[in-house]
């Protein structure tokens, strides 16, 4: 497999456990993730395994709550991908938009590394924004 191709697949892979996750279809996400996956986000303790990172992304996929993603710019060098993206929680009638840079690391075509970097003052920013549309979408 040539460098190119290799770069490609990786991003592909990316892409596609995005695109799993919106849909929440977690199962076919998981199946992407190495087992020994680490998920890691600004501040917050690392998640290990893919049983564990599976618990916490079905947390996500039930019927009041949602994920998506907006990826603005996607590049990769070889098994390393990088992610400049909204992301887009929704809890009930709320929903948060806040930037997340991604670094994801691929061993043998299978994410082993996620690791988001997030400002926790955008995130908060969202969460305001997020309540205030739902608040008067309600009116």
């Amino acid at each position: 497999m040539t460098d190119t191709e290799l770069t490609q697949d990786a991003i592909t892979t990316v892409r596609e456990f995005f695109t799993a996750m919106e849909m929440g279809a977690i199962g076919e996400a998981l199946e992407l993730v190495h087992p020994d996956i680490v998920w890691k986000n600004t501040t917050l303790p690392d998640v290990r395994g893919a049983h564990r990172v599976g618990s916490l992304l079905r947390g996500l996929s039930r019927d009041r709550f949602g994920f998506s993603a907006e990826i603005h710019h996607i590049a990769a060098d070889g098994s390393i991908v990088l992610t400049d993206r909204t992301d887009i929680l929704r809890f009930g009638p709320v929903s948060i938009e806040f930037w997340v840079a991604g670094t994801f690391e691929l061993r043998g075509g299978r994410i082993i590394l996620w690791h988001d970097h997030f400002s926790w003052e955008n995130f908060l920013r969202g969460t305001a924004k997020g309540i205030v549309r739902a608040v008067f979408r309600r009116r």
